[in-house]
């Protein structure tokens, strides 16, 4: 989650590790009770050595991360900028943002099984070319001066069938090149987060000083640099299917549903991952689906997109401070723990929502950042620690497709709404409901007693993971 349980994966976020990078400890090695299924109770790969955070290929893989990260958060100031140039408002950007949004979620669940059968690196990297193809034309098509909605609302639409290939291997690719998972979702939260802080104000440099069609050619350029990344990259070869798991990845035909049902079972046996994403589904419709179109407009129309630009950095640099801090804090039930830091998200939505000055918005944004970030990497190392490797992507892709199913019904009520009741008052309401989330998350004792993996005692190395 991205702050969204998935994308942090990821965004995406998803997307979508907060221990010492340098200290390869269990949560990095397998689930407790061998949930990584190819993870042996020393903690390194079955039959391979330990492998630590940084490595040529980790590396490549940091560096695609930060750089796509870079262009995701650089989108919505164009979108934004750009609509409202071309005389649409708030809620043709929400239903922009929607169309990516809505063929990622309805999709992303196939992503995963596709991704356990096929090279996941190549289907990245084809993702990427795809999205370098697209935000190619949305550049042309801004800058000629050729906006049409259906047109902008379509490209969106093979971005997100392209994120839906894309994403289910990211979180299989952490593992497979790092032992100190918890320290490698750190790093590259890290990464991403100093993205964030950079990609808004940069694309809000362009905006002003060139147009939004220099955003969506930058944007572009992004996804070039991702691809090489992955082209250049060299993955260890998957773990052994635990015996007696469905058909291994690649396997012959006939097994594409057979597949996707065990990836259902094994997600419907955890009651603390499914809990989580049913609660997200409250999450994206009254908090992140709303939000999101919602600041960038109001900032936009009042402040200007420099402005926008500004609060969107703050809010990477407090991003940048909860992966720090992820980076450094072990508690013993890591969900516990990130949905109290939930807690802080509140004052982004009510700062921009109670009209505040920009300074206390990027405030708001810089507090919500750090308590978002922090939830992303308790979740994310908790998913690919405490799950199957056979399994992973496809549990993965059940967790972002249930994190982000309901963001595009948010956003595209986000405009309605606005206009029905003011969007600053849409704004407080969503502050209110951020508040409600964290409190559901701990009031489910699957979700707040989850042990972290490496918490629960060499004795239980090797058993499947408690069903919850």
């Amino acid at each position: 989650m991205t702050g969204t349980p998935a994308q942090s994966s990821t965004e995406g976020a998803a997307a979508a590790g907060r221990q010492d990078g340098t200290a390869a400890t269990g949560a990095a090695r397998g689930s407790g009770a061998g949930a990584t299924g190819g993870v042996d109770p020393a903690g390194s790969p079955a039959g391979g050595a330990a492998r630590p955070v940084w490595s040529r290929d980790f590396a490549l893989f940091f560096v695609a991360r930060a750089v796509a990260r870079l262009g995701d958060t650089m989108l919505p100031v164009a979108l934004a900028a750009g609509l409202l140039q071309h005389g649409y408002g708030a809620g043709a950007v929400g239903l922009a943002m929607a169309s990516t949004a809505a063929a990622f979620a309805g999709l992303v669940v196939f992503g995963g099984v596709i991704a356990d059968r096929f090279s996941t690196r190549r289907l990245m990297i084809g993702a990427d070319l795809a999205r370098l193809g697209t935000q190619s034309l949305a550049a042309v098509l801004f800058y000629s001066g050729h906006v049409v909605l259906w047109e902008i609302c379509a490209i969106g639409l093979v971005n997100g069938v392209a994120g839906a290939v894309f994403q289910p291997g990211v979180a299989s690719t952490v593992p497979r090149l790092a032992t100190d998972i918890q320290g490698a979702n750190g790093a590259i939260r890290i990464a991403e987060s100093g993205a964030q802080l950079a990609g808004p104000a940069v694309a809000g440099l362009i905006v002003g000083f060139a147009s939004p069609g220099g955003v969506f050619a930058a944007h572009a350029a992004t996804y070039a640099t991702s691809a090489l990344c992955l082209l250049l990259l060299r993955l260890p070869p998957l773990p052994s299917p635990r015996p007696g798991s469905g058909p291994a990845a690649g396997h012959g035909p006939g097994t594409f549903k057979a597949d996707l049902a065990e990836g259902w079972r094994e997600f419907r046996a955890r009651t603390w991952l499914w809990g989580v994403i049913a609660i997200w589904c409250l999450y994206m419709i009254a908090v992140w689906g709303p939000t999101v179109p919602l600041v960038a407009t109001e900032v936009v129309q009042q402040h200007g997109p420099r402005a926008y630009g500004l609060i969107n950095s703050a809010l990477g640099a407090g991003t940048v401070v909860g992966g720090f801090l992820a980076l450094r804090l072990r508690p013993r039930r890591m969900l516990r723990a990130g949905a109290v830091a939930l807690f802080a998200f509140v004052w982004f939505p009510a700062a921009v929502g109670a009209g505040l000055g920009v300074g206390a918005m990027a405030a708001g944004a810089a507090v919500a950042g750090a308590g978002q970030a922090f939830w992303g990497v308790m979740w994310a190392t908790s998913v690919q620690t405490q799950v199957p490797s056979d399994v992973l992507n496809r549990i993965h892709a059940y967790d972002v497709a249930g994190s982000l199913a309901m963001m595009p019904v948010g956003q595209a009520l986000a405009g309605p709404s606005a206009s029905l009741l003011g969007a600053g008052h849409v704004l407080l309401v969503s502050a209110a409901m951020s508040l409600v989330v964290p409190v559901a998350l701990l009031a489910v004792p699957a979700i707040r007693g989850l042990v972290r993996a490496d918490a629960r005692g060499p004795h239980l190395m090797g058993a499947r993971p408690a069903e919850h």
